[in-house]
């Protein structure tokens, strides 16, 4: 009888061991926390919809960088033989020639000295300020629409600000609606307000950037500009001989 209770005391032993061994077998998969991911869409979609002025502003500032960038390029390309081409023109008395070949050539700096060469013969005061004035227009197609980079780098972090008070406003509403304060709560306004504030700096640091790298093309092409003016003036006042 005495062995009969100690067999029924060991399965029953036994039975609880394995009972809590599948409990704790378990136990890994009901705590393991859910692992979510998700893509950059879904990160901007919950920045709300202050992200589309912002994606507005980068691609308008993308798309005009591209355009100054190719244009300023072509405008600054090194025209080895348009002075030489030039000296032989006016040497020879070929103005006519003159003339033509620069109007074939479309650089800002055939323009300005196309001007110069229809002034000849007047005082070379008047030839000088005719070519300043035209390389001042050139200057102006050069740096057309750059300013408004600067424009973009100024108000899209402004955007990404508003797109800040707008998730506070948020968070509040849902804390009011709820009735306490948890991450739960307060995670789409958390979403908002740091996604906006980080693509509207991220959009105004591109332009900034953006911005003084199309200035420095300029300033660049400008040199080149002034130096091909410079060595027209010098060529006129070069003795006949």
């Amino acid at each position: 009888m005495i062995a009969s209770v100690l067999l029924q005391i060991v399965q029953t032993t036994q039975g609880a061991a394995d009972t809590a061994a599948k409990a704790v077998n378990q136990l890994p998969a009901l705590t393991q926390p859910k692992e979510e991911s998700f893509s950059l869409g879904e990160l901007i979609v919950k920045g709300g919809p202050i992200m589309i002025p912002i994606a507005i502003l980068s691609v308008v500032a993308i798309y005009i960088f591209i355009e100054r960038y190719f244009h300023i390029r072509r405008a600054s390309r090194n025209e080895a033989n348009l002075m030489n081409n030039i000296r032989d023109f006016i040497t020879n008395g070929r103005i006519d020639s003159a003339i033509a070949f620069c109007k074939s050539n479309e650089s800002p700096a055939a323009r300005m000295i196309e001007k110069g060469i229809k002034r000849l013969g007047r005082p070379l005061k008047e030839i000088e300020d005719s070519i300043e004035i035209v390389g001042k227009f050139e200057v102006y197609k050069l740096e057309n629409n750059v300013v408004i980079l600067a424009i973009i780098a100024g108000i899209a972090p402004m955007f990404g600000f508003i797109g800040t008070i707008i998730g506070v406003i948020k968070i509040f509403h849902d804390i009011s609606l709820a009735g306490d304060v948890s991450i739960t709560t307060v995670s789409a306004g958390l979403y908002t307000k740091m996604v906006s504030s980080a693509a509207g700096l991220l959009v105004g640091i591109t332009a900034f950037v953006l911005y003084h790298w199309c200035n420095i093309m300029v300033e660049k092409t400008v040199q080149k500009l002034e130096h091909s003016a410079m060595e027209f003036i010098d060529l006129l006042q070069e003795p006949v001989k």
